[in-house]
C-alpha cells in the first residue's frame, strides 16, 4: 500500500526546505535566500509515533522565475497538490499576512483534503504571539514552529500524524528499494527527460534552460515488478562558471548522490564532444568505486552519421582507466534501449555485491602469475603467498606478498585485469592492496583483528587477516 503523502505549500521565502529538512532530519533540499531554488518536488519518508508518510516539497507559489518556468514550476506545485492526503500551509510570522499569502489560500480552498497552517520563524514566545494575525485567515489555531530555533517540531508531527488518513502503519512502508541510480552529467544532456521516462510520468522539469534541476531529487519507478530509484541530479558546470550558492550546492549534491547511489549513469550528449565536466564527474566515481554505465543519449539524433563503434572509442579513448565500464546508446524522449540500460544497470549491482571464494581466487592468482610473472628486483622475484576477498561494494581484494613495493603499477594493473576478465565482477571496480605476508605467532599489532568495512579499508590499514587453517 502506498505512503499518505503531506505536501508542503507556501510563497516563496517562508522557509518551505529548510521545515522539509527538518523534518525529514537530513539535507535533502537546497535551502538558499534567492526566491525560486526549489522547482521540482522532492520527497521524503518520514516516521512518527508508529506512523509513516511520504513528505513533499514544492516550489513558491507565484514566483516570477528568471528562466521563465513558472508555469513548469506551478504545474509540479500542483501535482503535489494533488497526490496529497494533508496540505502543510506555511507561512512567515515575522513577516505576517502577505497579498501572496492570500493568493495561495483561495488556491487551497478548493482542495478537498486537511490543510494545516504552519506559522514558520516563530523563533521565541515573544515572537510567536505575532502569528496571531493569521487568525484572519479563518483557519484552525496555526502550529507555531521555528526551523532556525528548533521549536513545536513535536507539536507538528503530532498535529501531521492526528490528520493523517487511517493507513500510514510503519509495517506498510514500502521495501527498500533493489537499487539506487544516481543520473549525472553536465546540464542538457537529458537526464530529468531520462528520469520521466523511467518513471513513466512528468516528474521533473524538463526545459531546453541549463540548469533546470537544481536539487538532487529521487524518483522511485518500477520495472518488472521490481522497485528502483533514480537520483537526479543537478547538471555541472564548469568551476569557474559556478556563478552562486545555488550551483554550488547543486554541486555537492551531485556528489553526495555518486555516493550514495549502488549504480551512477554518466549521461553524455551524442550531439555533444566530451569535456572537463564529464572528465571530473568520471574522475569522482572512480574515486568512490563506484559501478558504472556510459550512457550516450539523444542517439537519434547521430545513429545515422556515426557508428556506435566510432563513439564507443571515443570513450575509451577519453577515459583508458574505465576501459571495463560498460557503454549504452538510448534515447531518453523516445525510450528507445532505457529497460536494456536499467537492466545492465542491476548486472552491476549484482556484480558489485559477488564474491568468490578463497580456493578459485588463489588458483587464479597463481595461474596469472605463471603466465607472466612479476619482474626481478635486485634479482629476486616477489612472491603472492595468499590471496582473499575481504569485502563488497566495491569487492576488495588483499594479496599477502614478501614486498608489496616489489610489485610496480603496471603489474597490478595486469592483475587487476585479471580479476576483470576472469571473476564475476567484471563490469564494476576492484579494489586491490598488497600486504606483507605476517605469521599467525606475530606480535602486535599484526595479531589484532582487522577491520573489513568497505568505508574503513584503506591502503596504510590492513595489516593483518585471519589465513585459513592450512596456510603456511
Amino acid at each position: 500500500m502506498n505512503l499518505p503523502h503531506v505536501a508542503i505549500v507556501g510563497r516563496p521565502n517562508v522557509g518551505k526546505s529548510s521545515l522539509f529538512n527538518w523534518l525529514a532530519g537530513r539535507r535533502i533540499s537546497i535551502t538558499d535566500a534567492t526566491a525560486g531554488v526549489t522547482r521540482d518536488r522532492l520527497t521524503y519518508v518520514v516516521e512518527h509515533d508508529g506512523r509513516a508518510f511520504e513528505l513533499i516539497d514544492t516550489g513558491g507559489m507565484g514566483i516570477q522565475d528568471p528562466d521563465k518556468l513558472d508555469d513548469q514550476i506551478q504545474s509540479q506545485i500542483q501535482a503535489g497538490i494533488d497526490a496529497a492526503q494533508l496540505i502543510l500551509f506555511v507561512v512567515d510570522t515575522l513577516d505576517g499576512p502577505l497579498p501572496l499569502d492570500l493568493q495561495v489560500l483561495e488556491k487551497l480552498r478548493s482542495s478537498k483534503v486537511p490543510v494545516l497552517l504552519v506559522a514558520n520563524k516563530s523563533d521565541s514566545e515573544k515572537i510567536e504571539t505575532m502569528a496571531d494575525e493569521f487568525y484572519q485567515f479563518g483557519m484552525k489555531d496555526p502550529i507555531k514552529v521555528s526551523v532556525k530555533a528548533k521549536r513545536g517540531k513535536e507539536n507538528l508531527l503530532d498535529a501531521i500524524v492526528e490528520h493523517l488518513p487511517e493507513w500510514g502503519d510503519v509495517e506498510e512502508m514500502p521495501d527498500e528499494p533493489t537499487m539506487k541510480v544516481a543520473i549525472v552529467g553536465r546540464r542538457n544532456v537529458g537526464k530529468s527527460t531520462l528520469i520521466n521516462t523511467l518513471a513513466q510520468t512528468e516528474r521533473m522539469i524538463v526545459s531546453e534552460v541549463a540548469g533546470t534541476t537544481r536539487d538532487s531529487v529521487d524518483v522511485q519507478f518500477e520495472l518488472d515488478g521490481k522497485a528502483f530509484i533514480a537520483i537526479d541530479t543537478p547538471g555541472l558546470r564548469q568551476k569557474k562558471s559556478i556563478k552562486d550558492n545555488i550551483d554550488y550546492y547543486g554541486l555537492h549534491r551531485a556528489q553526495r548522490s555518486i555516493r550514495r547511489a549502488d549504480v551512477v549513469f554518466l549521461v553524455f550528449d551524442a550531439q555533444e564532444e566530451i569535456g572537463r565536466v564529464e572528465k571530473r564527474l568520471a574522475s569522482y566515481i572512480i574515486e568512490n568505486n563506484k559501478p558504472c554505465i556510459f550512457v550516450v543519449n539523444k542517439w537519434d539524433t547521430l545513429a545515422k552519421q556515426i557508428a556506435t563503434q566510432q563513439w564507443a572509442g571515443y570513450l575509451r579513448d577519453t577515459f583508458p582507466t574505465m576501459w571495463f565500464v560498460p557503454i549504452a546508446f538510448i534515447t531518453g524522449q523516445t525510450g528507445r534501449n532505457v529497460k536494456t540500460l536499467v537492466n545492465h544497470g542491476q548486472q552491476l549491482f549484482k556484480q558489485a555485491r559477488s564474491r568468490v571464494g578463497t580456493p578459485a581466487l588463489n588458483k587464479l592468482i597463481r595461474k596469472a602469475m605463471d603466465h607472466t610473472p612479476p619482474p626481478r628486483i635486485h634479482h629476486r622475484r616477489p612472491k603472492i603467498f595468499y590471496a582473499t576477498q575481504v569485502d563488497e561494494q566495491p569487492p576488495t581484494i588483499v594479496l599477502f606478498c614478501s614486498d608489496p613495493g616489489a610489485f610496480p603499477a603496471s603489474y597490478r594493473r595486469y592483475l587487476l585485469g585479471v580479476l576483470h576478465d576472469q571473476l564475476e565482477f567484471g563490469e564494476v571496480p576492484i579494489r586491490m592492496f598488497f600486504r606483507h605476508r605476517v605469521r599467525r605467532d606475530a606480535p602486535d599489532p599484526y595479531a589484532k583483528k582487522v577491520r573489513t568495512e568497505a568505508n574503513e579499508l584503506e591502503p596504510e590499514e590492513v595489516d593483518w587477516i585471519e589465513a585459513p587453517e592450512d596456510w603456511e
